[in-house]
């Protein structure tokens, strides 16, 4: 079936497009509103602070959940609803563009992400790969010309082809390794065509099953020779977008080294890597680690690695990586206080790394969802900006580290303090006494200020 153009027609309610038809642009009507297709609290134009809500949430859509996602899981098939599904092949793949900037439009978002088989699907061969990249990329470059959506990252997808089940950058097979560094040197390429702010590196497979048959020293020096390889070749090409890491402990490997934020530092340092990277990190892949999301965020950002976010949410009752969209306000909240502690996102941003749950599957509930991931982020920003303005939690952490502002605390601090003289010290001790963490008083206060916030005054009882 030959995809015929699509005919915009404009009426005095604006731009009506083919895909979403029944939904028009997604106004801010503020918290009293009960319309379902309107912001409640993600005004744009907003002030918080110095900076428009925009501007401090980046937000982005994620096109594989969004555009190629069907629905199916391990136990059942695919069961969305899409207008764009009656295609196949290539032109599925323009219908998915069509339907993409439609939506960008509609929900007024200033970016986008994409892996390589998200636009367009694999070829027999990498050529023909290739032709079917540099097809819906020229299609692509051209939507971007008339839209305020700009590409915050893109990625080569290294992980769903059966010639990577033995991982790519760290498989067994030499050959695998080269068709990797293709798709990747590629993925510039088109990075830099389209303009893209960032590139991201998510090893699917770059872990292992089993120890029994794994060369772990090797793998982990050939994953470092292939980060090498692509800042060389990106610095050649002059694509200057930052470089991002995201890490995830497991699924699909049993265990994976990018694990965390720790285990991706300790690498990047000990291969020299550390300069020319930062990380992406998602929040369910934090939960998933054993950690959470703000932890994720406050180790990268204490380090100067915070990039850029997936903004996602995962089910504790549920051990896998389940993509949920963000509305978890304390979540979101305390990752915003991480952001605004660390001056924003630079060049990163808030992509909705989500799908619709299964039984949501009219096309419909894209929008609701991304509505609902955006709304809950602009009462985080909200809350954390209010927080760190009144300084709650920095009072108190002040007061409670005290002791090394002063005395024996500041000589430890300054390095001036050994083993002798600390042992001096302690030997003249009296009782050693401690001051309440107070961590019911605190989580009172985000109690406080969330409803604050987030409450309408006129709703309040």
């Amino acid at each position: 079936m030959k995809l015929k153009p699509i005919i915009l027609a404009y009426s005095e309610g604006g731009l009506e497009m083919a895909y979403f038809p029944n939904i028009g642009t997604i106004p801010y009507e503020g918290p009293e509103s009960s319309n379902p297709f309107a912001f409640k609290f993600y005004n744009p134009e907003e002030k918080v602070g110095d900076k428009t809500m925009e501007e401090h949430l980046r937000f982005s859509v994620a096109y594989w959940h969004t555009f190629t996602g069907d629905g199916s899981d391990p136990f059942g098939v695919g069961n969305m609803i899409r207008p764009w599904d009656k295609y196949s092949g290539m032109d599925l793949a323009k219908a998915r563009v069509e339907a993409a900037f439609e939506l960008f439009e509609k929900l007024n978002v200033p970016f986008f992400c994409f892996h390589d088989v998200d636009i367009a699907p694999e070829g027999e061969t990498l050529s023909e790969t290739y032709k079917n990249l540099d097809e819906i990329v020229d299609m692509i470059e051209q939507y971007m010309k008339t839209s305020k959506t700009k590409l915050l990252w893109n990625t080569a997808n290294l992980f769903s082809h059966p010639r990577f089940v033995h991982g790519a950058a760290t498989s067994c097979n030499a050959d695998v390794f080269a068709y990797a560094a293709a798709k990747v040197k590629k993925g510039l390429e088109i990075a830099k065509r389209l303009g893209a702010e960032n590139y991201v590196f998510w090893g699917g497979r770059e872990g292992y099953e089993t120890l029994l048959n794994t060369d772990m020293k090797l793998e982990l020096d050939n994953l470092a020779r292939f980060f090498h390889m692509a800042v060389d070749y990106a610095k050649e090409i002059g694509f200057d977008g930052q470089f991002l890491i995201e890490p995830k402990p497991k699924e699909p490997t049993k265990h994976q080294y990018d694990f965390d934020v720790a285990t991706a530092l300790a690498f990047l340092q000990t291969y020299g890597l550390k300069d020319h990277f930062k990380f992406n990190i998602e929040a369910n892949h934090a939960t998933l680690a054993g950690h959470t999301f703000e932890h994720e965020l406050r180790v990268a950002r204490i380090h100067g690695m915070l990039g850029s976010v997936d903004a996602n949410q995962g089910d504790m009752l549920l051990g896998w990586d389940t993509d949920e969209f963000p509305t978890d306000l304390y979540t979101t909240t305390l990752a915003m206080y991480e952001i605004l502690q660390n001056g924003g996102l630079g060049r990163g941003g808030l992509n909705f790394d989500a799908k619709v749950r299964r039984g949501s599957f009219e096309p419909e509930d894209l929008f609701y969802a991304h509505i609902a991931g955006m709304d809950s982020f602009a009462i985080g920003l909200k809350v954390a900006h209010r927080l760190l303005e009144d300084r709650v939690f920095e009072q108190f952490i002040e007061e409670r580290y005290k002791s090394y502002t002063e005395g024996i605390g500041r000589e430890i601090v300054e390095g001036t303090a050994d083993f002798h003289k600390l042992e001096q010290y302690a030997l003249q001790l009296g009782e050693i006494r401690n001051t309440s963490g107070r961590l019911e008083r605190l989580k009172t206060l985000l109690n406080q200020y969330l409803l604050e916030v987030s409450v309408p005054s006129g709703s309040r009882l």
